[in-house]
């Protein structure tokens, strides 16, 4: 999750939810811009100006105390209102009261199912790759084991073989 600002402003905060594998490095750039100029629209200052800056983080950078570093920010530059945009984006405005609680719980619960899923498959794997070695080890082990068997003994035996058999050879 992404957090935008106005920079040195008093502004609304606009939280995007990115999406799996999503990091918010990589937020595609129409989205940036849309988010950029939401957050300059419902700013009380930054919307009466130009030429302001929005600052946007990561969720988890937003709550410091003492012992952790200095968190990283990205910044986007806001020439000026974009109309269009806002009116745009006002269109597709939708007023929930969620709850928050249960949609956190919820997700939990699926990552917690995906988790669980992915040891398995790994759990599986590797018994299966255990498997193999045991078989591998278990025939290097008895490679030998029929060597002196009477039925090889009796092949290889020259006892049975008639007298021309070293013709064979010469």
């Amino acid at each position: 999750m992404a957090q935008f600002h106005v920079d040195n402003l008093s502004s609304a905060h606009v939280y995007v939810r990115l999406r799996d594998g999503e990091t918010w490095d990589s937020i595609p750039p129409a989205l940036l811009e849309d988010c950029a100029q939401l957050t300059k629209a419902n700013s009380i200052e930054g919307n009466k100006k130009d030429n302001i800056t929005v600052i946007y983080t990561p969720w988890s950078n937003l709550k410091k105390d003492g012992s952790m570093a200095v968190g990283q920010v990205k910044k986007v530059h806001v020439p000026q209102r974009e109309n269009p945009t806002i009116n745009r984006l006002n269109k597709t405005k939708v007023e929930k009261f969620p709850d928050l609680r249960q949609e956190k719980q919820d997700r939990e619960k699926e990552l917690r199912r995906k988790d669980k899923a992915l040891s398995l498959a790994r759990q599986k794997e590797e018994a299966r790759v255990a498997k193999e070695r045991r078989e591998l080890a278990w025939q290097r082990d008895h490679a030998y084991d029929d060597l002196h068997a009477d039925d090889a003994v009796m092949a290889s035996s020259n006892q049975d073989r008639n007298e021309d058999f070293l013709d064979d050879f010469m």
